[in-house]
């Protein structure tokens, strides 16, 4: 049976346009740091994208793989900032959250495996 939820990357003519660009904020040993900046809002578009280069996101477990030793129980993804235009008003509207103490948590993890 087919997952019905998993997303794809094809050539197809059905498919419908989906861009991100992503920007490589750290290395490390085995992982990577990145931040991505959508230009199109299709399902799983970060999590689709990342996994088709090889680059799957930590404990996605759809797209990815569970990485064991790694202090964290759910995708390491985060929405730093999120920007629209309101649909009644079509003001540009934007939010934004800090990183959470789990997700720091694994960079400074990350960062003591590179010392």
């Amino acid at each position: 049976l087919k997952n019905r939820k998993k997303m794809a990357v094809t050539a197809e003519g059905k498919s419908r346009e989906a861009i991100t660009h992503f920007k490589v904020l750290k290395r490390f040993s085995g992982y990577t740091l990145v931040e991505a900046t959508l230009r199109t809002g299709r399902t799983h578009q970060i999590r689709v994208h990342l996994a088709f280069i090889g680059y799957p996101i930590v404990d996605d477990q759809l797209y990815g793989h569970r990485r064991q030793g790694l202090n964290i129980n759910r995708q390491a993804l985060h929405s730093y900032v999120l920007g629209f235009a309101h649909p009644s008003s079509k003001k540009y509207m934007e939010f934004s959250a800090p990183l959470p103490q789990d997700m720091q948590e694994l960079i400074d993890y990350l960062e003591g495996d590179e010392r």
